[in-house]
């Protein structure tokens, strides 16, 4: 297959595949609030915002925001102390004669309804003269705080049209990219990055699919040389947009695999190598002959194809850095962190005691810890010990295992809330010999 093709069908299989189920759910919380507020049966007066708002949102997506822009004639009333508590707590009010067996929780900054596989963050805001919004921050007692999604909306919009699309195609696929590698970055801060890069270039203006290969090459080299910093203007609004992980190290991985992926263009593996900086939603362009022969070699092995696969288990939306750590000991002894061991190039031998802890977990309580460990290489399928399984934590937010056998073996963790991988990461363990 060409790049064309199978960059098209890339794009094409992030789509969102709930939408009637999102739009329905915004149109009936619009209208419990237009009864509650104005007395009115109406889906009017709301904004849906962020990602889905931006229209750059793929399958999976399970935070969702919307505003609902209050009558103007019900400033006084909120406008005073107490007022921006009282608005939200008359939002949830609202809201919740819709949804009576709905979890619905009142936060700092909005109204969450709880729904399955997706949740809905309601801000209740009032219209400002110059197309801004006036929202509630009920911190340290209260205070109103302004956002101009409006403005983010739209400069989307225009550069996506003078980038022949190319905006909306890319922020999409960035997130492929995020949720493959466990990044926790925001999905604003994602697409201000892709709008910065292709508003500095005129290079992909008037290109399309069949020189995606490039463009997602060419952002990863220039994410990668982005100076470290906290925050950066959001795209349009050019209010800040927080950096919760530091990205520059894995875009600097993903360009070094984008151009392995290129030199395999046309070939049987090129598919193969762009899932490594993707993940598993982009096309194979392995041939029917080609998966039989490896299925034959399989056999030949005699082992089992046991590895299980998050994405087949629940919806991926990460939004949170994860980091893992490991302390190896022998004989009851801890050596060292894993990580020191790799940093400075030594060896890890067998015999050793491996254990897998979390080191930064920055999702909020509740959530569920889920586990998987994958044995690679061939001295693996000669053991008929792949493993691969997900398992479920067992309380302690650690597992730990043995070092038996040479080869690469992965431990990856996830992190689920509301039935949504939120949060994921992955240690690759080299063990260097046998027992």
């Amino acid at each position: 297959m060409s790049v064309a093709v199978i960059f098209k069908d890339f794009v094409s299989d992030l789509r969102i595949t709930n939408h009637v189920t999102i739009e329905d759910r915004y149109a009936s919380i619009t209208r419990s609030l237009n009864k509650y507020f104005r007395t009115l049966d109406s889906t009017a007066n709301n904004l849906q915002v962020g990602s889905y708002g931006r229209w750059t949102a793929i399958k999976g997506v399970s935070d969702l925001d919307m505003l609902y822009i209050m009558p103007g004639s019900a400033w006084d009333r909120y406008n005073k102390e107490g007022g921006q508590s009282k608005l939200l707590s008359d939002t949830k009010a609202a809201i919740q004669e819709r949804y009576s067996t709905t979890t619905i929780t009142v936060d700092r900054l909005v109204v969450c309804v709880k729904f399955q596989n997706f949740n809905v963050e309601v801000q209740p805001v009032f219209k400002q003269d110059d197309g801004s919004f006036k929202y509630p921050d009920t911190y340290n007692g209260g205070s109103w705080k302004i956002t101009k999604p409006k403005d983010e909306i739209q400069a989307t919009g225009d550069v996506d049209d003078d980038q022949n699309g190319n905006l909306r195609r890319l922020c999409k696929m960035l997130r492929a990219w995020k949720n493959k590698h466990g990044i926790g970055i925001g999905g604003l801060l994602i697409d201000t990055l892709a709008h910065n890069f292709l508003t500095q270039t005129d290079d992909y203006a008037d290109k399309s699919f069949a020189s995606y290969d490039c463009m997602v090459r060419d952002f990863f080299y220039y994410a990668s040389n982005l100076p470290q910093q906290e925050r950066y203007a959001a795209l349009g609004s050019r209010q800040h947009v927080k950096v919760k992980q530091k990205f520059q190290k894995p875009a600097k991985r993903a360009y070094e695999l984008s151009l392995k992926a290129i030199e395999a263009a046309g070939k049987e593996n090129e598919g193969e190598r762009w899932k490594k900086v993707f993940g598993p939603d982009f096309p194979t362009t392995r041939t029917a002959a080609r998966a039989g022969m490896e299925s034959l070699a399989k056999s030949f092995y005699t082992f089992r194809d046991t590895e299980e696969f998050i994405e087949d288990l629940a919806p991926i939306d990460v939004r949170y850095p994860l980091v893992l750590d490991c302390d190896v000991e022998q004989k009851g002894f801890r050596e060292r962190l894993l990580s020191e061991l790799i940093s400075l190039g030594l060896p890890l031998q067998a015999r050793k005691t491996l254990k897998f802890k979390i080191g930064r977990n920055d999702v909020p309580e509740p959530y569920t810890v889920k586990w998987k460990v994958l044995n690679i290489g061939q001295e693996a399928e000669k053991r008929d010990c792949i493993r691969g399984y997900i398992i479920a934590d067992q309380g302690h937010e650690t597992i730990q295992e043995s070092t038996s056998f040479k080869g690469d073996h992965s431990v990856e963790c996830y992190i689920l809330k509301d039935g949504v991988v939120v949060a994921r990461s992955e240690i690759t363990v080299p063990i260097s010999e046998n027992i």
